[in-house]
């Protein structure tokens, strides 16, 4: 096993060679690996912002897989302490052709992993770690069959992709760049064409507390805040054919203390799905509408990113338009972005999460598939 101590603030934690098992790679690697190390990722509970868990057991499965393999792990920035993005790439060449990467964090909460028949279910069996773990195990196959080598292939897998993606922002201060790039997301094992894109905002009411047997004492910030909602369902959202129409989700609403007290705050968190147009042009239509309707609320936009087109120019699969957001825009760089992975997204975050055996399966196939081909260019 090699250690190296990279630039770009990665940080390397020391191990013990003598207490790592006899690694995989010295004989075939089955579907129960495969199924073993997705059950373990899903277990070790990984909600954004608390990581270490999940991040700690993979640097220690990835020292077993390969004798040459070099782990690094690179902090991010954050409130919380001990996260940490990780990287690994054979001998001592970081740069390759092609990197897969998906993110270790889930949304909450967490519920542990188990198997009925086929079906495999737990927080995070689709989003990602699905992803993570048909990725490491193609990765693994390859080497095994001597179809990669040293600087041909790289994994990366960060943190905080669910709560605005400053694992994948932290990655560009590794200053490497690549042909062709792998993101991991329930794809249902088709090749995504392109995602839409995303608009979040704020919405903030100020009012007057008082006491609610007197309201005309008062001012009440809920009727203020509930009449700019409204507002917001007349707004004239833009749609494409490819990806069909831009959405609006209502996703929080905050406000009062008590039920005999007039309000004096209240707020909304709102997403937009972008399908078409600018999120400059968006934000503009949001704005009049509810400003417009009323304008004492206050409306503060954190982020804006149009839909994002895809490379899907690989034969052998379906391909799909998907309308969730992704870590892609956030790496930069001139390379080929692709979008595949087992599950669907129609049960991510979800409840009832989970996915099949035999769809974890063929995501190896189709990741060796996608990195083969990608080497190829």
């Amino acid at each position: 096993m090699k250690l190296l101590l990279t630039p770009y603030l990665l940080l390397l934690l020391p191990f013990s060679l003598a207490t790592l098992p006899q690694h995989p790679l010295q004989t075939p690697l089955s579907s129960s690996s495969l199924l073993t190390l997705h059950k373990s990722l899903v277990n070790h509970p990984s909600p954004t912002n608390s990581e270490a868990n999940v991040t700690t057991f993979l640097r220690s499965y990835l020292q077993t897989l390969h004798p040459n393999l070099t782990i690094s792990l690179q902090p991010v920035s954050s409130p919380t302490s001990n996260r940490h993005n990780l990287l690994a790439y054979l001998g001592s060449t970081r740069k390759t052709r092609v990197l897969l990467t998906s993110h270790l964090d889930t949304v909450p909460p967490f519920f542990p992993y188990s198997r009925h028949d086929n079906t495999l279910s737990g927080r995070g069996s689709v989003d990602a770690k699905g992803s993570i773990a048909s990725q490491i195990t193609a990765f693994a196959s390859l080497l095994h069959s001597h179809q990669i080598h040293e600087g041909d292939v790289a994994l990366l897998y960060v943190v905080g992709e669910e709560t605005g993606g400053d694992g994948m922002a932290a990655a560009n201060d590794l200053h490497l760049s690549w042909d062709a790039v792998i993101f991991g997301e329930p794809t249902e094992l088709k090749l995504a064409r392109g995602h839409k894109g995303g608009l979040g905002f704020t919405i903030t009411a100020k009012g007057k507390a008082g006491h609610s047997g007197y309201p005309s004492l008062g001012k009440n910030a809920i009727d203020i805040l509930v009449r700019a909602l409204y507002a917001l369902q007349s707004v004239d959202l833009p749609s494409s054919e490819v990806y069909g129409a831009t959405t609006l989700t209502v996703g929080t609403i905050a406000g009062g203390v008590a039920a005999n007290v007039i309000p004096e705050s209240a707020v909304a968190t709102v997403s937009v799905r972008v399908a078409a147009g600018t999120p400059e042009e968006i934000q503009g239509l949001i704005e009049r509408a509810v400003l417009t309707a009323e304008p004492e609320v206050e409306l503060a936009f954190s982020y804006g990113i149009g839909p994002v087109p895809l490379d899907y120019d690989i034969e052998g699969f379906e391909t799909t338009v998907v309308s969730y957001g992704t870590d892609i825009p956030r790496l930069r760089g001139d390379h080929k972005k692709y979008l595949y992975g087992p599950g669907s997204i129609l049960v991510a975050h979800s409840d009832h999460e989970h996915l099949e055996v035999e769809d974890l399966e063929a995501a190896v196939e189709g990741y060796k598939t996608l990195v083969l081909e990608c080497l190829k260019r």
